[in-house]
């Protein structure tokens, strides 16, 4: 048998679906598992939304189009930019993509070479690691979880910049914290990377999903034509996880080489899946503010419970819909917490070393499920916290 690359040794994978997969073996064996491991909304995609695909499709709407994404899709993600958040890209710097998490892949190679460094979020998303070690990026993290929670420490980015820093990953909302960072930390961080040349790769996929602050985006301060490349998606705000819907809005250069990669990889976006995002955009939103209404009134719920457990501390979340408990108290590392949980309660959720260094001696919890599993999870959690005193 031939021997696989080299290269594919890099491949980390996203540990989140391993859980899901242990969990899914513990429901084969009759146990009920509680799923908090995936920001995956337990809400239905809105009815309207799921109609203009079925009417694409009818229409037979299901060949190639475009890698580009369809013209109309394009100029609707570009009205909606120009609403929240101030301008107007031009199609130029628009591309669809075939969900958000692959935005990521798409910007790092078109902007990082192999050796090149990536100031990341820590705690951050899973699949900013992943996708740098692939390509054979450098991640150097930095701190996201500090006394006040919504900061970047500007000395700690001064410090860590070098010669080959090429990019600066910002994620707000976050995940797995929930922190918004405001416009004045925002401010300061475009600033910064103005002064050292950098690409700002601004993840906006939890911006529809902030309760009690403002959303800003980076992408304002350049309208994305100088070197911020705004990333977002319709899997969280519209309930379209399986979908594979997202877009990328940046310099027109860099958007053209994004295009000829998924071009190559990809071919294009599925046309009436394209539909579908019209209508999620320009169509009846009550059901979509209803569902982040339904969003915040679960969170309150779920801090409000959790703040019960005696040596569980846990910080208010402002937007998307995880929280991140601080379980150091409790003796285990954040893996040995979340695995035993899982055995021995059935409630499954990510530990906080999945998200890096910093994220150790916390846990990861997704409120996208109803607010009876959640309110059950907590008692689970409970008679789990009890157990290990």
């Amino acid at each position: 048998m031939p021997e696989i690359s080299a290269a594919s040794q890099a491949y980390l994978g996203q540990a989140m679906f391993q859980i899901v997969d242990r969990a899914r073996e513990l429901e084969q064996r009759g146990r009920d598992v509680i799923h908090l491991e995936l920001g995956d909304p337990d809400f239905d995609t809105p009815s309207n939304i799921k109609r203009a695909a079925i009417r694409a499709i009818e229409a037979d709407d299901t060949h190639y189009v475009s890698s580009w994404g369809l013209h109309d899709f394009r100029l609707s993600i570009a009205r909606a930019t120009m609403k929240s958040r101030g301008f107007h890209p031009d199609l130029s710097q628009v591309l669809v993509t075939p969900g958000a998490n692959v935005s990521i892949y798409y910007a790092m190679a078109t902007t990082l070479d192999i050796g090149d460094e990536v100031l990341v979020p820590d705690p951050g998303f899973p699949s900013y690691l992943a996708c740098a070690a692939a390509l054979g990026v450098k991640v150097v993290p930095y701190s996201v979880l500090g006394p006040k929670g919504n900061e970047i420490g500007m000395e700690e980015l001064e410090n860590k910049v070098s010669s080959k820093t090429k990019m600066i990953i910002v994620n707000t909302p976050s995940n797995p914290t929930g922190e918004v960072l405001g416009e004045q930390v925002l401010r300061r961080v475009y600033n910064f990377a103005k002064s050292r040349d950098l690409w700002v790769y601004s993840d906006e996929i939890y911006a529809r999903l902030v309760y009690d602050d403002e959303h800003f985006s980076m992408a304002s301060l350049d309208s994305a034509q100088e070197r911020v490349i705004l990333a977002n998606g319709f899997s969280k705000a519209f309930s379209m996880t399986g979908w594979r819907l997202g877009t990328i809005i940046g310099p027109p250069n860099l958007i053209e080489k994004a295009m000829l990669l998924l071009q190559t990889t990809a071919s294009c976006v599925s046309p009436f899946v394209q539909r579908a995002g019209i209508e999620a955009l320009e169509g009846d939103q009550y059901p979509v503010n209803s569902m982040a209404v339904q969003f915040m009134a679960r969170r309150d719920k779920l801090l409000e419970s959790l703040s019960s457990i005696p040596g569980l501390k846990v910080r208010a979340p402002s937007g998307a819909f995880y929280a991140f408990p601080n379980i150091a108290s409790f003796g285990l590392t954040s893996k040995e917490f979340a695995d035993a949980l899982l055995e021995n309660q059935h409630v499954a959720v990510v530990p906080g070393i999945f998200f890096g260094e910093n994220g150790e001696g916390h846990i990861r919890l997704s409120f996208a499920a109803s607010e009876s599993r959640l309110l059950e999870s907590v008692d689970r959690i409970r008679s789990f916290c009890r157990s290990l005193h």
